[in-house]
């Protein structure tokens, strides 16, 4: 079954390069990322796990934990971090899950029910494990992305998803296209006029459905 937007997450329990870890309390009271790859010591993916590892003050300062997810193991995740850190000059201090037996694929629905690891495999067959996902403190996926291994994500664009589902989230308010932080937010159309100027104040009406107003945090 699919996984989509405000589902709870799987909760499972997973092996990690820091140990035995259960989903939901890792999480805990935080914002988390997921990112997924589907081979240890793969150029792209090199490159992504090492983008991630220099933004750590970045999600430190958002309330956000992330973790790795490749279908290789403990020892293969613990040796790669040794070329993260060197690629990138900045310790990879998250965890990475082992997903060896593909039970986190499955679960999220990155690969098929009867998906499995031939022998001599090459990252051709997981190549659907090239995904993001963004899990509110309810533990529900909030967002995600899914990319081909040709292309490598964009993690200042990761980070800019976080901020606007960070200001939204339980807020009636949306962000616009290419919307930055500091910037005039979208007010819902849950409220009307008046409603919209008691709790933002002044109102840009640019159409009758888009009014914006100053994203006060």
């Amino acid at each position: 079954m699919a996984l989509r937007i405000n589902d709870t997450i799987p909760n499972l329990t997973v092996e990690t390069d820091q140990g035995t870890l259960n989903l939901h309390d890792w999480i805990g009271d935080s914002w988390a990322i997921l990112f997924s790859h589907p081979k240890d010591f793969t150029p792209v993916c090199t490159t992504e796990f090492g983008a991630v590892a220099q933004l750590a003050d970045e999600w430190a300062k958002r309330g956000t934990k992330v973790m790795g997810i490749s279908v290789d193991g403990v020892e293969e995740h613990k040796q790669w971090k040794g070329d993260i850190e060197k690629f990138a000059g900045a310790e990879a201090s998250f965890p990475i899950i082992a997903d060896s037996d593909l039970a986190v694929a499955k679960a999220f629905d990155m690969l098929p029910a009867e998906a499995y690891l031939p022998d001599g495999r090459t990252p051709a067959h997981t190549a659907t494990v090239r995904s993001v996902f963004i899990v509110s403190p309810d533990k529900k996926l909030q967002l995600s992305m899914t990319y081909p291994m040709s292309v490598g994500r964009n993690f200042a664009e990761v980070l800019r998803a976080l901020d606007g589902l960070q200001a939204t989230f339980g807020n009636p308010i949306a962000t616009p296209a290419n919307w930055q932080v500091g910037q005039d937010v979208i007010v819902a159309l849950s409220l009307n006029d008046d409603q919209a100027r008691e709790k933002f104040g002044d109102l840009d009406i640019k159409l009758p459905y888009l009014r914006t107003a100053k994203y006060t945090g």
